[in-house]
């Protein structure tokens, strides 16, 4: 079959050096290919140099052929006008700053059709992404994340594009609605043969999604193949660990593997492996020479010069281990609470109860919406609810005793103070003198230094340790975590939990978890709460929850996570 897309020596530079080297990339009509890696791979910056998107004063060089039609990436008068939207169109993670919040959602889906019959082609559009002909008149705001994924998904196909590239469409996302959003694309692409560029850093959800994937490391691509040959049987080591450090769903392991160190920047590891100074089989062969990406079985190629012992670089499954029981005194109460927010259809908090022992770990779970995020804001009081009792130790909660781990670490963190500053204010609140500060970060794993950086200079995973060390800071007894990791690659969500693990072991510290992602509600907690439209419809040890779910909603949630992660 004849390309739909095919890139021939991709390269992305910028001032500071190269940043994607040579990628070779081709794509059927109705092929989906996953490109998979950690932050700093390149993922990003290869699909923006495919939509000539890249930021001012990084440049692609290399060949493009699109249907049949030939453009250099380097010509200063490639057509991107033309080829995007109407060839290739760009899905990105998050709907709700790709879509104009001032614009009603049939206006932005609209802008890519003619005026003649174009409300009647809205219509036509949101019915094929599964929403109402209403949803046209409102604007992004009133949408949930799902919705609004489905509204961008409407533009996106709105000119009718022969290729689009979604990168990380669904990391934002509920179990339940990234399977219906991931459903909705794949019959899409059914319907209009239409090719899909997947990048996403869960490479399980790629091989459960994808017909190839690409995995690619420090702007390098280091291994491609069938999605079941290279999820099976991987052939270059960063796969294996990439793919060792996603969270079973089915049983808790003692620890997360994990990938020491972190993705070097592209022209620091010129002339030699990049993946090296991570990696457990690395020879002096491999720190003299760039490996080249070779063949090592039908279809399938990997970027190392020792492929064949790839399978010794992931220990064997560590045993599972039961969920330690806390004592049997609760610390946090939670009794009736209620809450409802002006305007909406029904109430966010329905007369939820819930118990945390001193010690103990327990989960929140649930699609967006069903109310856990408002009973964690409840709980440390940045809401108030209209009716129910929060009580610590059998008192009302303390503002220093229960402290709240935001989703976004970079959104949480004023971005004009130092790390040192941050957390010396946080001490201050407490009567705490500034000198704790270095004992703080090595309590979270950063080095004294970091006291000097701005969140701006530190990674997704730093900035959360950082987090972490200012919600430690007044001596909090209870943390209670918003989403912490779901915003971060996988190895570095398991280095998180890992410390997480440590802090409540080392500390005493009791943990409320509030997550969409049943593998990672597993590994934290020792009991769960499932919550839907406000109330808790199932509750137990997380085994017992997770293993042998009693009631429907629970069953539809497990369901949907992705079968690569059901079963090991």
């Amino acid at each position: 079959m004849s390309p739909l897309l095919h890139a021939r020596d991709v390269r992305v530079t910028s001032a500071a050096g190269v940043l994607v080297t040579g990628i070779d990339l081709r794509l059927a009509p109705g092929e989906t290919v996953a490109i998979v890696g950690e932050s700093g791979s390149g993922k990003s910056m290869t699909a923006r140099a495919l939509t000539g998107l890249l930021p001012e004063g990084v440049h692609a060089t290399g060949r493009l052929e699109l249907s049949g039609q030939a453009y250099d990436l380097a010509a200063a008068r490639t057509p991107w006008q033309r080829i995007r939207g109407s060839q290739i169109a760009l899905l990105l993670q998050d709907p709700f700053t790709s879509l104009s919040p001032g614009h009603r959602c049939g206006e932005q889906i609209g802008w890519a059709l003619p005026r003649a019959g174009r409300a009647a082609g809205v219509a036509r559009l949101l019915a094929e992404v599964g929403l109402p002909a209403e949803v046209a008149e409102r604007y992004p705001f009133q949408l949930s994340g799902g919705m609004r994924q489905r509204v961008a998904i409407a533009a996106a196909l709105a000119a009718g594009p022969g290729l689009l590239i979604a990168d990380e469409p669904t990391t934002a996302l509920d179990v339940t609605t990234q399977h219906e959003v991931l459903e909705l694309v794949a019959g899409l692409q059914r319907a209009r043969r239409t090719g899909l560029i997947l990048i996403t850093h869960d490479l399980r959800l790629a091989r459960a999604r994808a017909d190839r994937i690409m995995v690619m490391y420090a702007g390098r691509l280091v291994e491609e193949g069938p999605a079941a040959e290279v999820m099976d049987r991987p052939a270059h080591p960063y796969t294996a660990r990439l793919a060792a450090c996603d969270p079973p769903v089915t049983h808790r392991l003692p620890a997360l593997p994990t990938i020491p160190g972190s993705v070097p920047r592209p022209y620091a590891v010129s002339g030699a492996c990049a993946f090296a100074d991570r990696c457990d089989l690395a020879i002096e062969a491999c720190r003299t020479a760039e490996p080249a990406l070779a063949e090592v079985a039908h279809g399938h190629a990997a970027a190392c010069v020792r492929p064949s012992d790839v399978r010794q670089v992931v220990a064997p499954s560590a045993a599972a281990v039961p969920p330690v029981a806390g004592p049997s005194s609760a610390l946090l109460t939670v009794r009736g609470l209620t809450k409802r927010f002006p305007g909406s259809a029904g109430p966010a908090l329905d007369g939820v109860d819930l118990e945390v022992a001193a010690g103990e770990a327990v989960a929140v779970v649930g699609e967006s919406g069903s109310g856990k995020t408002t009973l964690a804001r409840c709980v440390v009081g940045l809401e108030r609810a209209d009716g129910g009792s929060v009580e610590f130790g059998g008192r009302a909660t303390g503002p220093r005793r229960v402290q709240y781990v935001f989703q976004d670490p970079y959104s949480a963190l004023n971005p004009g103070l130092t790390v040192g500053a941050s957390l010396a204010e946080a001490l201050r609140a407490a009567g705490r003198p500034r000198s704790e500060v270095p004992g703080l970060l090595d309590l979270v794993g950063l080095p004294a230094a970091y006291a000097r950086r701005r969140p701006r200079a530190l990674s997704g995973g730093e900035r959360q340790r950082v987090a972490i060390a200012r919600a430690l800071a007044p001596g909090a007894e209870v943390l209670v975590c918003d989403e912490p990791v779901s915003a971060l690659d996988v190895s570095v969500q398991a280095q998180v939990l890992n410390l997480l693990s440590d802090l409540r072991r080392d500390l005493g510290l009791t943990l409320l978890f509030i997550t969409h992602d049943l593998a990672v509600a597993r590994q934290v907690a020792d009991r769960v709460y499932v919550m839907h439209r406000g109330r808790v419809v199932e509750t137990g040890p997380v085994g017992d929850v997770l293993g042998a779910p009693t009631h429907e909603y629970t069953q539809r949630l497990l369901a949907s996570v992705p079968a690569a992660t059901r079963a090991e």
